[in-house]
C-alpha cells in the first residue's frame, strides 16, 4: 500500500493561502521551479489542476475550494501532534497510576505519596500491583505497570532506572527473647525458627546462603506474603525475623514490642530503584509521580 506524501498537504494548503506558485515559493523557501514540480504532483495524486491560468492570474478549481477548509483542518491537526505540548494542569487531570512496588517501599513512603498526591494532583489514582510471575521489564514495556518500584536488578537495556535509596537488614526478635541474654552469634541465630517473607513462597534468601558459607543452616517455620503479617507473628513467638532497618524502626516508633540486633552474617546493602519505559519519560503526570518519589526518599531520615 502506498501511503501519499503528507509535504504535499502542506504545499497545497500554503498554495491554498497564496494563490501563487511564486507566493508559495517565496513562503517555503523554495526557487520557483521547484514549486511548479510540487503543484505538478500535487494535480497528479489529485487528480485535479488545482489551478488554472485565468489571465495573468492561478485561480482554483472548484475540487481546490471545496478541499481548502479540510486542507487547513489537517494540517493544524498534524501541527498539534508534532508541537510540544503544553503545560498540563494537574490539579484536573485523571490519572490511574499502576505501581508495582514492594514492601519496603509502601510501608515507609505510600501515605506520604498520598498526601502529595491530594494537594498537586487530586483526581489521580494510584495502585499498588501485586508481585507477579510475568518478568518485570516486559511488564513496563506491556504497559501492565506505569512503575516498578524494587531493589536493584537487571532489567532491560532500554528501561529507565533511577536510585531512590539503601537500607541494610537486622535481625528482629521480640522484645524478651531469649536470644538477647548472651553475644548474638551466626550459630545462635539457628537455634530458633524464622520466618520467610515472600510473596511468591520462597524459603531461601541471601541468610542462607551467608550461614551456609559457615556450615550453618537455619530453620525457617513459617513463609508470609507480606512484613506486617510477619510482625504481628513475631511478636507472641520465638521465632526469629530479618527485615530492613528502615521498616524495623518504622514498626518500633509505631509501638511494636520487637527488638532489632545485627545479623551476624555478612548480607550486601541493598538499594532501592524505581525504573520507567521510555514511553513514560516526557509524560508530564510520570515525571511529577517519579520526582515526588525521589523527593519522599531523599527526604527521609536515615535509619540508625
Amino acid at each position: 500500500m502506498a501511503y501519499p506524501d503528507l509535504n504535499l498537504l502542506h504545499a497545497l494548503d500554503v498554495l491554498l493561502e497564496e494563490g501563487s506558485v511564486v507566493g508559495a515559493a517565496r513562503r517555503m523557501h523554495l526557487s520557483p521551479p521547484a514549486m511548479s514540480r510540487t503543484l505538478s504532483r500535487i494535480r497528479e495524486t489529485l487528480g485535479d489542476p488545482v489551478f488554472v491560468q485565468a489571465g495573468r492570474k492561478l485561480v482554483p478549481t472548484p475540487r481546490a475550494l471545496a478541499l481548502r477548509e479540510q486542507v487547513r483542518s489537517a494540517v493544524e491537526q498534524a501541527t498539534q501532534v508534532l508541537t510540544p505540548s503544553a503545560e498540563v494542569d494537574l490539579k484536573t487531570l485523571e490519572r490511574r497510576f499502576n505501581v508495582r512496588a514492594n514492601d519496603i517501599f509502601v510501608g515507609l513512603h505510600s501515605g506520604r505519596l498520598l498526601e502529595a498526591m491530594a494537594n498537586q494532583m487530586p483526581r489521580a489514582m494510584l495502585r499498588f500491583a501485586p508481585e507477579e510471575d510475568d518478568i518485570d521489564d516486559e511488564a513496563l514495556r506491556s504497559g501492565r505497570i506505569d512503575l516498578f518500584i524494587s531493589a536493584s536488578r537487571q532489567l532491560g537495556p532500554e528501561i529507565r532506572v533511577q536510585s531512590l535509596f539503601t537500607t541494610r537488614f537486622v535481625g528482629i526478635a521480640r522484645d524478651d527473647h531469649p536470644i538477647f541474654d548472651e553475644d548474638i552469634t551466626p550459630e545462635r541465630i539457628t537455634r530458633w525458627g524464622h520466618i520467610g517473607v515472600s510473596r511468591r513462597g520462597k524459603f531461601a534468601g541471601p541468610i542462607d546462603t551467608a550461614l551456609d558459607a559457615l556450615g550453618l543452616r537455619r530453620h525457617v517455620a513459617l513463609v508470609v506474603s507480606t512484613p506486617f503479617t510477619a510482625l504481628f507473628a513475631l511478636q507472641d513467638s520465638d521465632l526469629l525475623l530479618a527485615l530492613p532497618s528502615d521498616l524495623a524502626q518504622s514498626a518500633i516508633a509505631a509501638g511494636m514490642r520487637i527488638r532489632p540486633f545485627d545479623l551476624p552474617v555478612p548480607l550486601e546493602t541493598v538499594v532501592l530503584t524505581q525504573a520507567w519505559h521510555p514511553r513514560f519519560q516526557a509524560d508530564p503526570a510520570h515525571q511529577w509521580l517519579r520526582r515526588t518519589i525521589r523527593e519522599l526518599c531523599a527526604d527521609a531520615p536515615a535509619s540508625p
